[in-house]
């Protein structure tokens, strides 16, 4: 018991990080988050690299970079605009950003079942 509490108090605190600043004029940010937020929308639980392809599709010229979406993405999910997911599929795990309105479909890879072909079943009279 004591070697647990050595354990308990030799932790570091998580540190405490300040909200995220955009850098952009307001307006250019109500484009980007607006778009980003209507591309999960449509297309459904994205990974970061899923909503950028889906970014580039679009041709939003106020994202400079992937690592610019990632902010816009963390930005967005802590205004509560987002939320992140976790797909966890055995020893892997897959991130995932949605909207709060949708219901998550999350997708096992490995428990894909084949679906019933109704032209494989015989006739029956």
């Amino acid at each position: 018991m004591f070697a647990t509490a050595i354990r308990y108090l030799a932790k570091k605190p998580k540190p405490k990080l300040k909200p995220i600043e955009l850098k952009t004029p307001p307006e250019q940010t109500n484009t980007l988050t607006r778009v980003i937020f209507d591309i999960v929308k449509e297309h459904g639980p994205l990974t970061i690299a899923d909503t950028w392809e889906h970014v580039q599709q679009v041709g939003l010229r106020g994202l400079t970079s992937k690592r610019h979406m990632k902010i816009v993405l963390r930005w967005m999910r802590e205004r509560q605009k987002l939320r992140l997911i976790c797909n966890h599929v055995g020893p892997h795990k897959q991130f995932l950003y949605t909207t709060w309105f949708t219901k998550a479909k999350l997708v096992n890879q490995s428990k894909q079942q084949p679906a019933n072909n109704a032209s494989s079943l015989p006739k029956l009279p």
